[in-house]
């Protein structure tokens, strides 16, 4: 049996304690957020990232033993189980090798090998590898094989005999899980994916024009080319192979399987090592080479996927403001919202500023009207098609008000799917589906996160191939980084919504849907204790949630913060011996500094705790986001024929790539900046540099118009100035990968040693 805390401890660099604590708090109902938020104690103060890697090995690992009990049960069952093999399965603890020990008794269908057992070729498979030794000097392998004809079982002739006990003896060398393991490290490690366009596609007529004579070793191969490779094939568009060094792996196979001092027995291994390789070994590892390359390319492809939604969701607040929302329309008209500052539709108009000049009057005096008479301080404008000309029109009418709204260009990906979503059409019934967009569009100016939760993640556009991806993975990987932008950022228990509110830490579909209907029968909360009287709000629900529940303006002012109801009483001493109140602490936070955490350990709270508690104090119900900055785009710059080589922008950045990252600058196509335009020095990891939702400042280096490309570069020494507005990185920014170490190449001079003491 596996040890799993100590393997976990091991492989993750943890303490068995901690390993075996956080095991304990999971198995007890606890989630990721409140572990990492609330049990620091217990877990050695484990981050979410490490808490999530924990518990996402342990279920490999608990799974793999699963699948361990069901082979030794399998093999048992054919009588040949020995202790040596037992012990070789029991000892693994990756599910590759585990296979690998199984391929030899996995039922399967009718091979060459088991029709030749079928026609009693075996005993002479063995007579033939009992010979395969130095001892065995002179073997006459067909005199051996001539007992073994018969007409009856379908063997007419001693090399027929033969012939199938080198299929028999063929599966067995492709079968050995050393020389599998071996070659299909060799492929990894040395092996080229090379690529081409199929004939029948002209130069210059596909996407994947990069990929026609296209080269890349299989162990350094980029995410996006490896997934790229993938999609084309499956459009029938490139055929691509792993190359490799052919005549070493089958040099390796020789040197390995074979032993014999008879010259005769040496040519018959020769042979049947060649076909065990070139039609048992070769596509199968290639099969795997190709997934292992696909599942580390999904992983890398997902994890930037993760960490460019974390910037998106934790992206900078407006405020909840009275807002305008306006969908842009060139031929339909402009549909425009109006929001109070809890995000509640008060009214909605459809406005044509695009078509003449007396209905551009017209629409200017109705957007001045719902200025005015709603005090509205925010102007979201969707960035789809006709926003920059709303943009301008939106410019002229705010010119000329003394009290100026902000106005702000959203990025309105996803907002159709939200609109035309039963979600929506749940909220607005009645409304069409443009008039939800603008919603959409207004609320996620006033508050990103709660708007852009009800939307499916895909559809943000912040994604690289992630329809080419394992979509379980890809799923799992996203809700988890939503949950963790939720109960970072808090939420506010009497304004959320049922989509928000279900990814708070303990609170499913069904108890968000309750939260809510307790909160219009009996009005809003009043405390974070009401939450107890919600059905099927349970003391387990509680002891998760309440933490990340806010309830502002409420009877406790320690409601309105991320202390925990059960450290209430820590936090309450701190303030009495202070002799201060919460509302003083805020603007004198230096008061806190002359506390002492060990004065405030209890058995229940340590020092990690007690300083998260003295930190929450500084800044209770403070939102954690950073400060909220929009990017002002050139005037006179609205579609892709208005930019130049050389014209310098300010842009948002909208999506980030292991390849690079795209830019909004305000002309209905995001401009690229290469991996290599990003910064004067090298960089690997474009996440390090840039974040999603980031207002960057880029020069134009070229224009495409009919591709619609646009070439951009960050590069300060070729333009000089700064190259950042704001590059403020989240606390929850996703963590650059790890460069991976280029592994020891294979020689046949390495094959020769490894095997010469046979």
């Amino acid at each position: 049996m596996i040890d799993f805390e100590g393997v976990l401890a091991s492989e993750l660099k943890l303490q068995p304690g901690q390993v075996r604590n956080a095991l304990q708090l999971r198995k007890e109902g606890g989630t990721v957020p409140f572990i990492a938020r609330y049990r620091k104690e217990r877990t050695g103060e484990m981050d979410e990232t490490q808490l999530h890697a924990l518990f996402d090995r342990y279920t490999y690992l608990t799974e793999m033993q699963q699948r361990k009990a069901s082979i030794l049960e399998t093999i048992a069952k054919q009588g040949k189980l020995t202790d040596e093999l037992r012990r070789k399965i029991e000892a693994c603890t990756q599910k590759t090798e585990l296979e690998d020990l199984y391929l030899p008794y996995r039922p399967k269908k009718r091979t060459r090998a088991i029709v030749a057992k079928e026609r009693g070729l075996e005993p002479l498979a063995d007579l033939i590898r009992g010979a395969n030794v130095p001892e065995v000097q002179s073997f006459d392998l067909q005199a051996q094989a001539l007992p073994f004809v018969s007409a009856e079982k379908g063997v007419l002739s001693a090399d027929d005999a033969l012939a199938g006990a080198a299929d028999i003896l063929a599966e067995e060398v492709a079968e050995c899980a050393e020389y599998r393991a071996y070659l299909r490290s060799y492929m990894f490690e040395q092996g080229v994916f090379a690529s081409e366009v199929k004939p029948e596609h002209a130069a210059g007529t596909t996407k994947f024009e990069m990929y026609r004579g296209f080269k890349a070793k299989a162990r350094e191969i980029h995410p996006h080319n490896m997934l790229a490779l993938l999609r084309g094939e499956k459009e029938n568009i490139l055929a691509f192979d792993l190359t490799f060094e052919e005549q070493t792996v089958v040099a390796y196979l020789r040197t390995a399987a074979i032993r014999a001092g008879d010259a005769s027995v040496r040519a018959f291994y020769e042979t049947l090592v060649q076909d065990a390789f070139e039609r048992l070994m070769r596509p199968s590892l290639v099969s795997e080479v190709r997934a292992q390359c696909r599942e580390t390319a999904e992983k890398e492809s997902v994890t930037t996927f993760e960490s460019n939604l974390r910037q998106l969701l934790l992206s900078p607040p407006a405020g909840m403001k009275p807002t305008i929302g306006i969908d842009p329309g060139l031929r339909t008209g402009c549909k425009i919202v109006v929001l109070d500052s809890t995000g509640k539709l008060l009214e909605h108009v459809t406005v044509q500023p695009h078509k003449s000049a007396e209905e551009r009057t017209a629409a200017a005096q109705t957007l001045t009207k719902l200025i005015a008479q709603h005090d509205v301080a925010l102007v979201a404008i969707g960035n789809g098609t006709g926003g920059r000309e709303t943009e301008s029109f939106v410019a002229e009418v705010l010119a000329g008000l003394e009290t100026k709204p902000v106005r702000v260009m959203v990025n309105e990906a996803g907002a159709s799917v939200y609109s035309a979503s039963p979600l929506a059409r749940e909220e607005f019934p009645e409304l069409d589906v443009t008039v939800r967009g603008a919603v959409s569009i207004g609320r996620r100016l006033q508050d990103p996160l709660a708007e852009l939760v009800k939307i499916d993640p895909k559809s943000i556009g912040v994604g690289q191939y992630q329809h080419d991806v394992d979509q379980k993975l890809l799923r799992k990987r996203l809700e988890e980084t939503v949950e963790s932008c939720v109960n970072f950022v808090g939420v506010d228990v009497n304004t959320a919504s049922r989509e928000l509110l279900k990814y708070v830490a303990g609170v499913n579909a069904a108890i968000a849907k309750s939260l809510i209907s307790y909160r219009n029968e009996h009005g809003p909360y009043r405390s974070r204790d009401d939450l107890r009287q919600v059905p099927k709000f349970g003391p387990k629900t509680f002891e998760q949630a309440a933490g990340f529940l806010r309830v502002r303006d409420g009877v406790n002012a320690l409601d309105n913060s991320a202390v925990h109801p059960e450290s209430y009483q820590i936090a309450e001493k701190i303030l009495s011996d202070l002799s201060v109140t919460i509302a003083e602490l805020s603007r004198q936070p230096e008061r806190l500094d002359e506390v002492k955490p060990v004065a405030y350990i209890t058995d229940h709270a340590g020092e990690p705790t007690v300083r998260d508690i003295i930190a929450e104090l500084k800044k209770p119900g403070r939102d954690p986001r950073a400060e909220f900055r929009y990017a002002t785009f050139k005037e006179g710059v609205n579609a892709i024929g208005d930019l130049t080589p050389g014209m310098e922008l300010e842009g948002v950045v909208t999506n980030v790539t292991n390849f690079g990252a795209f830019v909004d600058v305000g002309v209905h196509q995001d401009g690229l900046v290469h991996v290599s335009q990003i910064a004067d020095r090298f960089v690997k990891d474009p996440t390090s540099v840039v974040h999603v939702g980031e207002v960057v400042k880029v020069r134009v280096l070229e224009v495409n118009p009919q591709l619609k490309r646009i070439s951009l570069t960050m590069k300060r020494g070729e333009r000089g100035g700064d190259k950042h507005v704001h590059h403020e990185k989240h606390k929850h920014s996703g963590k650059k990968p790890k460069a991976v170490e280029k592994p020891a190449k294979f020689t046949i001079d390495d094959l020769k040693r490894k095997f010469s003491s046979r």
